[in-house]
């Protein structure tokens, strides 16, 4: 018998048991890295609100269609930043959604099937179906067509179909049930008329009075000690401003690995080197395409209306010739002027489009609906019908598909240069008042004709060609060995402090903070955003140092300094906030029992070393006299009618310092005669703008949200 048949005759049910155990091991580990557990089935919920859950593939849905929406409004220039703002956006809008939808429930607010109908098919139907299912002859909405599209989509559509419609939908209940909400809470709003006259009456009143201030600076803080349990007594008492979510602080050395001097100076070598090519070049956009720009806008541009660092040198060296290499940001550019010639200002227009495509209402992407040729053939078509005297607006209504402009004539007025694509920029700018076109451009064939035109400047046509200046690998090995070695040295927070207070003064890079790094977050204070190491920050433990990690241009070693769970700030979080309110508040009983019984001003003045003052002029309603300052408790004695030609009773602690006061006099003066009608409705409106954000935030502040976000992103 071999050797290997006795080992697994020996050995074959031990190794049976252990593969076994790592297998065990090997699906605990996949549960609990997905959020969930072996005992409940919620490795899918993302997150709860009110018990109600939030599914992963839902959530995954709405971040995508946000991050979508953000990049068509132009947010997508840090992937990071949008991926952060795109999650928060989505679950803040399903927080919303199911908190509305909830209590909307429970007072009974419905949308039924007729409201839906009215809704989506009556005389104000949603902008995108009035869009999609309106006659492009005579720009009227076809309901029974927009119904017949929706019923086939959702009975024989594909799935994604009628995910899209049925997120439209739901969508347009959600709006419609949040104005019910809102109408509920902002119609049941009032501002009596009594109320308005009495607020008059109090704004007539004028109050003079005298005081001694002692103020909270007279008493050293060494007089006073806010203690542990001082502080909680106030948490306790103020619990709801002292709520706090789930958040870590770290403190952090970063090592720069930004580009250096020689790498600076390595890419602007590298941008010379294409200066030749770009300036024998007779086809500047194709040269542009052979090095990967494809961004060049060939048209005229006014050069008020240029906004590129140098601007004036490079019109300084003409048509034809370059200027550069110049700094641009973070990178190294080259400037050609290609021509330039005098341009109007602004230009003003009307047009038909024979669109070749369209925007989707519900994908926002383009999908063709004619080919060039019958595009082109059309718009030859309304040209000639237009020169034999048919009617602009009728073939307007009838035929263009920019429904932007249709409402408005076909017009755009006053337009700069720049603002159009190239080619139908530079037929309006290009040509005289009065002359008409066919224009082709990417959406199909404009007919155009030049209304009007304002101003003279002189207009460019400019390529550019821009390189990053970018770190090259000695820069980054040299800044990720530095930080390896910091990190060999400090393995805990004693170490970690001495270590970096050695690297300052060595190598003068200096321990930074980031604070309340929340656990779905991704930007880190001073460095970027890095959700990859936000994650590392939640899986460390309270003193643990991190390994190296590159967050934006730095290689970053970090300690753990606080780890926050959800719910009450601790007495150390709260102190920053609470205690220089606790130190006045003591030291206002330390002054007050200096003073003892309260009988004159002069008595207080002599025992306190404070001199008699006046403030006189005092309005209610308006703003403190200037010797006084923000004293709203000295004001609120000065305006009570027991307190007049007296000394109030008792000492006054206000927000800078103990007050005697007493109230000389209290008369009624005239003032503007207010129109109470007026004051009501801009009361009402007022009111109604903050009740529909606090009612929701209302909603949120009641809710139990919890929120498991940070195990899937």
């Amino acid at each position: 018998m071999s050797v290997i048949q006795k080992i697994q005759d020996k050995y074959g049910k031990v190794m049976a048991i252990i593969i076994a155990l790592a297998l065990v091991v090997f699906v605990i580990m996949l549960a609990f890295e997905n959020g969930g557990s072996l005992f409940r089935g919620d490795v899918t919920t993302v997150g709860k609100v009110n018990g109600e859950a939030v599914e992963y593939n839902k959530f995954r849905v709405m971040v995508e269609q946000q991050t979508q929406m953000m990049q068509q409004r132009g947010m997508g220039s840090n992937s990071e930043m949008l991926a952060q703002q795109a999650n928060e956006g989505a679950w803040n809008s399903e927080i919303a959604r199911i908190l509305l939808t909830q209590e909307a429930g429970k007072v009974g607010i419905d949308i039924g099937k007729k409201e839906l109908n009215d809704l989506l098919f009556g005389q104000n139907p949603p902008q995108q179906l009035r869009q999609a299912f309106s006659d492009p002859q005579t720009g009227i909405y076809n309901p029974t067509l927009a119904q017949q599209q929706i019923n086939q989509i959702k009975t024989k559509g594909t799935a994604e179909q009628k995910a899209e419609i049925n997120a439209f939908l739901d969508q347009m209940l959600f709006q419609r049930l949040a104005e019910k909400y809102d109408a509920l809470l902002t119609e049941s709003i009032s501002f009596p008329k009594w109320m308005i006259e009495k607020e008059n009456a109090q704004n007539s009143l004028l109050s003079k009075i005298s005081f001694v201030r002692a103020p909270y600076t007279s008493v050293p803080d060494s007089l006073v000690k806010v203690t542990d349990a001082d502080i909680q007594s106030y948490i306790n008492k103020h619990k709801k401003d002292f709520k706090q979510q789930e958040s870590r602080s770290i403190s952090y050395v970063a090592f720069n690995a930004a580009p250096n001097a020689a790498d600076t100076a390595q890419a602007r070598e590298n941008i010379l080197a294409l200066k030749p090519a770009f300036d024998s070049a007779k086809n500047v956009k194709d040269y542009l395409m052979t090095q990967g720009i494809n961004n060049y806008y060939d048209g005229y541009i006014s050069g008020n209306r240029i906004q590129v660092p140098m601007k004036d040198s490079i019109f300084r060296v003409g048509t034809g010739n370059i200027y550069g290499p110049y700094l641009d940001g973070g990178h190294y550019a080259l400037a050609k002027i290609v021509s330039s010639k005098t341009i109007p200002d602004t230009v003003s227009i009307r047009h038909i489009l024979i669109g070749t495509v369209q925007m989707d209402p519900q994908t926002g992407q383009q999908i063709p609906i004619r080919d060039t040729a019958t595009a082109k053939k059309l718009a030859d078509s309304v040209a000639l019908a237009i020169r034999n005297g048919a009617n602009f607006d009728s073939l307007l209504v009838k035929f263009s598909t920019d429904q932007g402009s249709v409402n408005n004539g076909g017009k755009y007025e006053n337009v700069p240069s720049g603002e159009m694509v190239p080619s139908f920029n530079d037929f309006i700018f290009g040509n005289p008042v009065g002359s008409k076109g066919v224009v082709k451009t990417e959406f199909g064939y404009h007919y155009i004709e030049i209304l009007s035109q304002k101003g003279s400047a002189t207009g460019y046509k400019i390529a550019y060609i821009t390189k990053p200046i970018e770190a090259s690998s000695e820069t980054d090995m040299a800044a990720n060995n530095l930080a390896t070695k910091f990190a060999s040295e400090a393995t805990n927070q004693k170490t970690f402090e001495a270590a970096a207070s050695a690297y300052s003064k060595t190598h003068g890079i200096f321990k930074t903070a980031a604070q309340d790094i929340p656990s779905t977050g991704s930007m880190i204070q001073g460095l970027g955003a890095s959700r990859s190491f936000v994650k590392n920050i939640y899986n460390a433990d309270l003193g643990d140092v991190l390994q190296p990690e590159r967050v934006g241009d730095f290689y970053v070693v970090a300690l753990i300094t606080e780890v926050n769970k959800e719910g009450t700030m601790s007495p150390a979080k709260a102190r920053m906030m609470v205690e220089p309110l606790l130190i006045n508040q003591k030291k206002a009983e330390v002054i007050t029992a200096k003073i003892g019984k309260v009988t004159t001003l002069e008595a207080a003045a002599g025992i306190l070393k404070q001199p008699v003052e006046a403030a006189d002029s005092l309005r209610f309603g308006g703003q403190s006299a200037m010797s006084l300052g923000f004293e709203p408790k000295v004001i609120g004695a000065a305006f009570n009618k027991a307190n007049i030609s007296k000394v109030v009773s008792e000492p006054i602690a206000g927000t800078q310092g103990v007050y005697v006061v007493r109230v000389d006099n209290l008369s009624n003066t005239p003032v503007q005669s207010a129109n109470v009608e007026e004051t009501r409705q801009m009361r009402f409106m007022q009111a109604k703008q903050q009740a529909q954000f606090q009612s929701l935030q209302a909603l949120r502040e009641a809710a139990t949200v919890k929120d498991y976000r940070s195990k899937f992103y």
